[in-house]
Parts: C-alpha cells; sequence; structure tokens
C-alpha cells in the first residue's frame, strides 16, 4: 500500500528543488522505473544525478550550454534531465527515431556542447555534428563507436563525486529546456521552457486530480517529449506520486504490464488504446486496479468500452501543446463533457478569434489564442527564432494554430489542428520538413505530402508525387531511398504518382483537395507491399541492425 505524501510546497518553483524536496521527504519510496525492473527512489535518484551533474560540469559544461540526448527509454534519460537542472544546463531531448537532414537540422539549430546517447543515436548522429560546436560524446553503452569526437563512457561521468552538487538557487525564468515542435508551414522550432514551467505543468494535473500522491503512472510516452518529461515525469514528482515508463509500447503487454507494476493510472495516445482494444479480451481485463486511464484523443463510443472492459474511468479532455500545456482539462469531480477538451484552467486566459483577431461568439469555431496569467505558465519563445516569436505572440496573445469551439458553459470542442500537421503513431510530422526530404530523390520534381485517415486512429501519411518526365520510379526503389532519408514513423503508407498537383492561383499547392481525394484507385501501398521497416532496423546507421 502506498504511503500519502505532501504536496510540493510553493515555494519550490525548480525542477532540482523538486527533486531535493522528495528526496529527503521519504526516502524509502520507489518514485521512477524506465525500461528495466528496476525501480530507483527519489533520494537515490537525487544522489546519481548529482554525481552526473559533478561529470557534466568536469567536461566543461556550464550554465546556459545545451545537452543534447538520443536516447530511447532509460533511466539515463532521466538522470541527464535532472543533473541539467542541477547546474542550469539546457537539456535538449530528441527524438530517438531520427535520421538524415531531420536530425541534422535540430543538432545545427541547438549546437549543444555535449550529446549524450546510446550506440545507434550515435550512428545517427556522428556524420551530423559540427566538431566546431560540439566537444563530447557520452556514449551510454559498453561499445564506444569511431567517431572524430572525444567519447567519454557514461559511467565515468556518474562516477564523479556528487558532494557540492545539489539544487542551486535557481531563478523559475531559467531556460531548462528546449523541445522541437513538429513544424508546420517551415522547419520544426525549438520551444524554450522554463524550470519554473515545468514544476507549474505538475501543479496543473495535480490541482484537476488527474494525479494524486498515491498514484503510480505507468505509460510508454518517451522521454524525448513533453507527454513523458512533463505529463509523466513532473506529475509524478510535484504530486508526490510515481511512475513506471515502458522502453516502447506494445499493444499486447501493456495492461498487464500496468498490472505487474501496480499501476493506479495509464497514460498515452489514443492509437494506443485503440490498439489495446482489438486485442482478445481476458478475464484480467475487469480487475485491472485502475483509477484512471489517460487516452488523448479518443471518442466517447471508444472510452465507454475501455471503461467497460478495464474498470475504470477514461478521461480525454484535454487540450494543450508544448508551448503551453495544459490549457484546459476535465474537471473529474465535477459535470464532463466526453466530447469536449474540458474546461480552461484559472491559470489561463483564452480567446476564440476569427482570421482577424476578433473574438468570436460561443458556438463559432476560431483560432485558440492563450496567455497566462501566472510566471511561468508558458514557454518562452523558440530558440534562436525571434521574428517566428513575435508573430506566435501578436497582440500580445500566443496563437496556437489551433481551432475550438467554446460553449455558453465554458468547454472548450477541439475542431482541427494547424491544417498542415500531421500525427502519426503518436508522432508528429512535419509535412514542410518531408516534403523537403523526399524532393531530394533526383528523379522526384514535385511533392506535396498530407495526412489521410488511420485505421486505428490518428493519421496516415499521403505523398503526391510527380516525377521527372520521362522518368520510372519503382515502389521499392522509392521505399528504400525514404528509409534512408526519414524516421520510419515520417514514411508514407501511401505514394500516388501524378502528372501535376493542383494549385490555386498563386501556384500554391491546395492540399485540402488531396486530403479530400482519400485513397484513389492505383495508388501505392508501401505497407500492402510488405515494404515496412522492421523494428530492428529503425534505429542507427542504414544497414546497421540496432543492438539488442
Amino acid at each position: 500500500m502506498l504511503t500519502e505524501r505532501q504536496p510540493l510546497p510553493a515555494d519550490i518553483t525548480t525542477v532540482a528543488g523538486a527533486l531535493r524536496f522528495r528526496a529527503e521527504e521519504g526516502a524509502d519510496r520507489p518514485f521512477i522505473r524506465v525500461g528495466s525492473p528496476q525501480w530507483l527512489t527519489a533520494a537515490e535518484l537525487d544522489h546519481r544525478t548529482s554525481a552526473l551533474a559533478a561529470g557534466l560540469r568536469a567536461l566543461g559544461v556550464r550554465p546556459g550550454d545545451r545537452v543534447a540526448t538520443i536516447l530511447p527509454n532509460r533511466i539515463e534519460a532521466v538522470d541527464v534531465f535532472f543533473a541539467c537542472a542541477k547546474i542550469q544546463a539546457i537539456q535538449v531531448p530528441m527524438n530517438y527515431w531520427l535520421r538524415g537532414e531531420f536530425l541534422r537540422h535540430q543538432l545545427a539549430d541547438c549546437e549543444p556542447r555535449v550529446l549524450v546517447a546510446d550506440t545507434e543515436g550515435i550512428a545517427s548522429a556522428a556524420g551530423l555534428l559540427d566538431p566546431s560546436q560540439t566537444e563530447f560524446i557520452v556514449h551510454v553503452d559498453s561499445e564506444q563507436p569511431s567517431t572524430p569526437f572525444s567519447q567519454v563512457p557514461y559511467r565515468d561521468l556518474i562516477a564523479h563525486d556528487p558532494a557540492g552538487v545539489g539544487p542551486q538557487a535557481a531563478d523559475p525564468r531559467e531556460p531548462f529546456s528546449i523541445l522541437y515542435t513538429a513544424g508546420t508551414t517551415g522547419m520544426p522550432k525549438g520551444c524554450v521552457l522554463s524550470t519554473g514551467y515545468y514544476v507549474n505543468l505538475g501543479r496543473a494535473y495535480g490541482t484537476r486530480r488527474f494525479v494524486l500522491p498515491t498514484d503510480r503512472i505507468h505509460t510508454a510516452y518517451p522521454l524525448f517529449h513533453a507527454s513523458g518529461q512533463m505529463l509523466t515525469l513532473m506529475s509524478a514528482l510535484v504530486n508526490g506520486a510515481s511512475a513506471s515508463f515502458d522502453a516502447e509500447f506494445h499493444a499486447s503487454t501493456f495492461m498487464s504490464d500496468a498490472a505487474a507494476e501496480h499501476a493506479t493510472e495509464v497514460f498515452g495516445v489514443g492509437f494506443m488504446a485503440n490498439a489495446i482494444l482489438v486485442q482478445p479480451e481476458t478475464d484480467r481485463d475487469a480487475h485491472s486496479g485502475l483509477r484512471l486511464a489517460f487516452w488523448l484523443p479518443l471518442t466517447p463510443g471508444q472510452q465507454a468500452e475501455f471503461e467497460r472492459r478495464f474498470g475504470t474511468v477514461v478521461v480525454c479532455e484535454a487540450y494543450g501543446q508544448t508551448e503551453v500545456l495544459p490549457v484546459s482539462l476535465a474537471k473529474l469531480d465535477g459535470p464532463r463533457k466526453r466530447d469536449s477538451a474540458g474546461q480552461v484552467l484559472p491559470s489561463m486566459d483564452v480567446r476564440i478569434v476569427d482570421e482577424n483577431d476578433v473574438d468570436v461568439p460561443d458556438g463559432v469555431p476560431g483560432e485558440i489564442l492563450v496567455r497566462p496569467r501566472i510566471p511561468n505558465a508558458m514557454f518562452d519563445g523558440y530558440w534562436r527564432k525571434g521574428p517566428e516569436t513575435v508573430t506566435a505572440w501578436r497582440g500580445l496573445w500566443h496563437h496556437t494554430g489551433d481551432a475550438a469551439i467554446r460553449d455558453q458553459d465554458g468547454y472548450l470542442t477541439f475542431v482541427d489542428r494547424t491544417k498542415d500537421a500531421i500525427r502519426r503513431r503518436g508522432e508528429n510530422v512535419s509535412s514542410y520538413q518531408l516534403e523537403l526530404a523526399i524532393s531530394e530523390h533526383p528523379d522526384i520534381e514535385a511533392v506535396a505530402v498530407c495526412a489521410v485517415p488511420a485505421v486505428l486512429g490518428e493519421d496516415d501519411i499521403k505523398a503526391c508525387i510527380v516525377l521527372t518526365a520521362g522518368v520510372e520510379l519503382s515502389a521499392a526503389d522509392l521505399f528504400e531511398f525514404l528509409r534512408a532519408q526519414v524516421p520510419y514513423y515520417a514514411i508514407p503508407r501511401y505514394v500516388d504518382i501524378r502528372t501535376s498537383l493542383p494549385v490555386n492561383g498563386v501556384g500554391r499547392v491546395m492540399k485540402q483537395a488531396l486530403r479530400d481525394e482519400g485513397i484513389v484507385s492505383g495508388i501505392i501501398d508501401f505497407e500492402a507491399l510488405g515494404l515496412v521497416v522492421p523494428r530492428h532496423e529503425r534505429r542507427g546507421a542504414i544497414g546497421q541492425p540496432a543492438s539488442a
């Protein structure tokens, strides 16, 4: 039986301070498990992250330096998170599936002084790093890949003396993290997030009772993403709960793993819940032991089916983005509207406006504009992109690019995300960046990609391609090109080879027309042809199988 912990005191406003509070409050209670059977207490995590902080400091890492990570869900990702907080370095967790130009752009943009990665991550990144900017690669595996960079074994860094490293008297406004958005009309942008933002976010989920001190959260959210770092890790830390992270999501074992960990909550995205629901039903399902399942998004009908089968409350009413998270949530102790995004939090001001930033009446769809009512409740701008930040904050309101309807009771109902964004298998995909990568093929004259509905929810990707005159391109050859250029989840499922793309009067591709066409006759379906990237080949250099 888990014993209840006290709320985080109001005067603790930083990530490092929150960890030290939990470490001193009760050293014997398991706090976190990541990708392995071993649980760590907050005290154990505090000790090992202070040692790592000392090791990073010995490498010359100073406040404001960037420490990038390319790591799957493993405890070293959590170590780096808290170690950076303790020395005021800026952590930059990168999607570990990235390859090619997708990865090069982020590395060049953030200019990390140190990269911490596993074998596959180093293989993907080493040829893309700028030696004048990155001084060290820290490898977390025993294998040491050959690179032109100075390499340091992770075990050497974490063996440093932790004495003298602890929660500094950091200002909650200090930048702590750069998380990259998918990008829609341009390349991905780095959201600069303060250490106070992370703490405030954890408090928000506690206020609405999404996370209680007696909870144990089980999830497969990746720790490079806001959902893993902020929604799960920080919510558990701030509210005195514990968190169990699977290395990867497996629909066939996720719920049994949650039961084995005595989880009271499961967190994930909608396609995960749908994948679980198509698994064979068992007698054990109704005895899950869960208090809450948080899936986003999920239809009311799917919510009802999950509740019936697993005997738990299902909540999907929430809205936010990396820049400002959360904006709205359900009130678990009050009335709910299951097809809504909940009600706006007291810490936020929200307007719904038309294309001229004029407020629209309740019941009319418009863009969501947000501004915080408390300090450190929103991102601090886009990394090294002043003009883009000014544009997003025009009129002193953050323009989300998302559309919603607000009803007379104050509930938001999400209508649509920015029109060219794609979300596939829990990952956001920049259509602009994907088009750039595809257009690198010498036989492709023009390309436009768009989302089409996927069977298990979210999106599949359709690429509409115009070939150079007189050229033929086989499905197999195109697939091999794509798997070398883009992450596995960004490879389009469908390819429509056509003679032209629909454009408007100023030559802009009309993607809505491509979306409306759907899946046309004769379209190439890579999955139907058996052209998929095996799980063991999704990371590392092409042709180099991932290590076990």
